[in-house]
């Protein structure tokens, strides 16, 4: 990784160009063309450095919901339960904690009712209780990471 691709990095972390030709803007920004900001990012990508390109939306402001769930997966049952937690598409994280209540995930739905149904359902099917914390207040820390 060379000063041009930290150039980019710190460019495209918070201010990617939604436009038709993202990586034309991009490259006028830092003195680039098109094309070397198009195939220095890939690369990037190719390397693991950049793991994602994507929005960060709000989910609240276009009239989402969502939550964060735990449970207390007993070993026998881990499995099951991680499997069909992956198969939520309202899913954004799963992990597992070492502590009693050993998965937290958080979900994303389009409505009260929607989050309310798919939890019923993950716990009809797997058998496992699911603990909610829904949020009171929220924060976001916005992270850039300098280069």
């Amino acid at each position: 990784m060379d000063a041009r691709d930290r150039e980019i990095l710190n460019e495209i972390q918070a201010d990617f160009p939604v436009q038709s030709h993202p990586y034309e803007v991009i490259g006028s920004r830092l003195g680039m063309d098109e094309k070397e900001v198009f195939e220095r990012i890939g690369r990037l990508r190719k390397e693991g450095i950049i793991r994602r390109l994507g929005a960060s939306i709000n989910s609240r402001k276009i009239g989402y919901v969502s939550t964060l769930l735990a449970a207390q997966v007993p070993s026998e049952k881990f499995s099951l339960f991680v499997e069909k937690v992956n198969e939520c598409t309202g899913v954004t994280h799963n992990y597992e904690r070492k502590n009693a209540y050993n998965v937290w995930f958080t979900l994303i739905a389009s409505s009260t009712a929607e989050k309310e149904r798919i939890i019923k359902e993950l716990m009809e099917t797997t058998g496992v209780r699911i603990l909610e914390f829904p949020a009171k207040r929220i924060f976001k820390i916005r992270v850039d990471f300098r280069f």
